[in-house]
């Protein structure tokens, strides 16, 4: 008779176990949230309408209800849900106009600044609670000027001016929409002497072409009388508290402070719509604009002036320090909890942003509710997944930099992985933005939902045929609530959504009826985003490795690396050292995915749990860490809140994206000064970015030299 032993038994025991009552792989669970299944598209819309139904800019009591709405969905699905409030500086405008005088000889005409309401518009009972048109932080006075067409306002356009000996001081700038952030728009004019500046919404970028274009309700774009509003600071969360959260009772700086800061316009400026835009470019004379500074087919000749038409400018605003809310819903994880996967959206608009946010707020109660249903399918996540509905993002990114400020140790040393979506929907076509070590997985995601436009085909095989440049663009720009995740603490961030720019945005006509009719009429794409958005999230709280690819981050910066080195052939900078450095972490990416595979190899259940699990943790903390090293703490020249050497925003474009954002700038320093000073800082800056390289290939080694 064959004696066993009571480990033999036990290893019988356990495998019978295993075999008969094991839960189901995570992949299982993974399938089973994005099948059809689980998706509601109707859900989708009834957020959307729900979320929509009234205008709710930031601190005001219907952007309240609607984080109720929010604390109390998350609430349904069994979610821990709770809101984090600060008190912050925001404005409102209290009193404005606009008058042009087109000639000497001609009476002014009195711009009544408002956005028409259409025949049958399912929202005019709620339409004076839309905000009179304004730009959030925009400076209060009053300036009369002739006016100067800039075209988009960028340096390059003040460049072509200053070539064709036009004069820029003492004038009042009109620029069109598009290119740039319009925050950057009032810089420029004010660095080139302007002192106010309009900015337009041109036929030919939001209008539509031709005679016959028509515009909401009965077509995509933008109505003659649209404004697009916005914020025109430059900065990220609550100017009176620079690099620390809003809490009851902080410090704070004073108003000049803030002005003096640079991150706030010294001239005032208005957003226009675009009929009252081509009025006022009908009484500028001068010389005729470059043909790629004109307008569409059918509008006037752009000339840029000085006049003479002059403008007479009136704004005043109101400062205000209100409760925003930003609601908070947490998933705790079951064997790392100190880990964090977070998924960010925000809330507040400037009018009804049925695009801009709350199709991504709709996505995000989707994923919350599809979670839901795989708990009660008796799934539980590996790491902690956090969903965040922010407030005050269209002021600065405020909710999410404010959190961000206030959890920033803790943050720093757990979150896996910001995983951002604002604009969920706008139109077909999926784009997708992140830091290169998590591309492999946006792909792999994409290749496992439906294109909601063709049942045939994955998302993926679309994305790929109508990609003709990079497929996954990058996070250089600080247009949304990655940001403070990515720039300021070196967290991995993704940004995700389908259709890119849309003619409606930050109006009025931003409401349930132009997503229903143009946006994603059956609200499929919504369920895609949700989709891809919640498969992410997953991989990254249940595998038991992080599915990072660092080598896709080494051939990133090289590529950047050798196009910076090709540009600057003749200023005698040397790039030696950065490519060494990038050389150092393509070697540390190709060691640690090497042991990643010898860790699953050599691991049986029980050598698993009791020497693995660290060996495993240990290498998922490297992979984790690394993006951090990208960061300084002295932050960028003149820019110290945004830490990253990597990605930040461009200085004279805060939407524009770029690698190397302190050699960018010092570059752009150097070619306007040309001395041996400035062109000895862009050399510092290509060492600096060298040192935080190799940071990040020490910390995916692990070892100490």
């Amino acid at each position: 008779m064959l004696k066993t032993t009571g480990a033999t038994f036990l290893a019988i025991a356990t495998s019978f176990f295993i075999l008969h009552f094991s839960p189901p792989p995570k992949s299982y669970y993974h399938s089973l949230f994005i099948s059809s299944s689980l998706s509601d598209n109707a859900s989708i819309s009834h957020h959307l309408r729900t979320l929509t139904r009234r205008p709710h800019v930031a601190g005001s009591q219907a952007n309240a209800e609607a984080a109720s709405y929010v604390l109390s969905t998350l609430s349904a699905c069994n979610i821990m849900a709770h809101i984090v409030s600060y008190d912050v500086l925001l404005t409102y405008p209290d009193s404005r106009s606009l008058t042009l005088t087109p000639s000497p000889s001609e009476p002014p005409i009195t711009f009544d600044l408002k956005q028409e309401i259409y025949e049958g518009d399912p929202y005019a009972d709620v339409a004076d609670e839309v905000l009179p048109t304004n730009h959030a932080y925009a400076k209060s006075g009053s300036v009369v000027g002739p006016v100067v067409y800039v075209n988009y306002g960028r340096v390059e356009d003040y460049g072509t001016l200053k070539e064709m000996g036009v004069n820029v001081t003492g004038t009042v700038a009109l620029a069109r929409y598009g290119e740039i952030f319009r925050g950057d728009i009032v810089m420029n004019a004010f660095e080139a002497g302007a002192i106010g500046a309009l900015v337009y919404t041109d036929r030919k970028d939001y209008g539509g072409e031709g005679g016959d274009a028509k515009w909401f309700p009965d077509d995509k774009w933008m109505p003659p009388s649209g404004v697009q509003v916005g914020t025109v600071y430059n900065g990220s969360g609550d100017p009176t508290t620079p690099g620390w959260a809003s809490s009851e009772g902080c410090e704070r700086v004073s108003v000049e402070e803030v002005e003096s800061s640079g991150d706030v316009p010294l001239i005032p400026s208005m957003p226009i719509s675009g009929a009252d835009g081509e009025t006022i470019l009908r009484s500028i004379g001068g010389q005729i604009a470059k043909d790629n500074w004109q307008g569409s087919k059918d509008a006037p000749t752009y000339r840029v002036g000085p006049g003479p038409g002059v403008v007479n400018l009136e704004y005043n605003g109101k400062q205000v320090i209100a409760t925003i809310q930003n609601v908070m819903g947490v998933i705790e994880g079951v064997e790392e909890p100190d880990r964090f996967v977070i998924l960010g959206n925000h809330r507040d608009a400037w009018t009804f942003g049925a695009v801009d946010p709350n199709s991504g707020t709709a996505a995000l109660l989707e994923v919350a509710q599809r979670l839901q249903k795989l708990q009660r399918s008796g799934w539980k996540p590996r790491r902690t997944i956090i969903l965040c509905n922010w407030d005050a993002e269209e002021y600065g990114l405020t909710g999410s930099t404010e959190w961000v400020e206030e959890n920033r140790e803790l943050l720093a040393s757990r979150a896996v992985a910001y995983l951002n979506v604002d604009c969920a929907v706008s139109g077909a076509g999926f784009h997708a933005s992140g830091t290169p070590q998590l591309d492999d997985l946006l792909k792999l995601a994409t290749q496992q939902v439906q294109d909601p436009d063709n049942s045939s085909q994955t998302i993926y095989e679309q994305w790929i045929q109508s990609t003709e440049s990079s497929l996954i663009g990058r996070l250089g720009g600080a247009g949304s609530d990655y940001a403070a995740f990515l720039q300021h603490i070196g967290v991995p961030a993704a940004d995700m959504r389908f259709g890119a720019g849309y003619p409606v945005y930050h109006s009025m006509y931003d409401d349930y009826t132009w997503i229903e009719n143009f946006g994603d009429p059956m609200f499929h794409r919504n369920v895609a985003v949700a989709s891809v958005w919640g498969l992410v999230a997953l991989r990254l709280a249940d595998e038991e490795f992080l599915p990072f690819n660092y080598h896709s981050y080494a051939l990133e910066l090289q590529k950047r690396a050798e196009d910076l080195e090709n540009e600057m052939s003749d200023k005698g900078i040397t790039f030696s050292p950065l490519f060494k450095s990038i050389e150092e972490l393509s070697k540390a990416a190709r060691k640690i995915n090497y042991q990643k595979k010898e860790i699953k190899e050599a691991k049986g259940w029980t050598s698993m749990w009791r020497n693995d699990h660290v060996k495993l943790r240990e290498l998922n903390d490297r992979l984790m860490m690394a993006e951090r090293a990208f960061t300084d703490c002295d932050g960028l020249l003149r820019r110290p809140w945004y830490k990253h050497l990597i990605y930040a925003p461009s200085r004279h474009n805060d939407y524009g994206s770029t690698s190397f954002p302190g050699i960018d700038d010092a570059i752009e320093n150097a070619k306007n000064l040309n001395t041996a000073e400035s062109w000895h800082v862009v050399q510092h800056e290509v060492w600096r970015v060298a040192r935080a390289v190799k940071h990040a290939s020490l910390v995916l080694d692990g070892k100490l030299t």
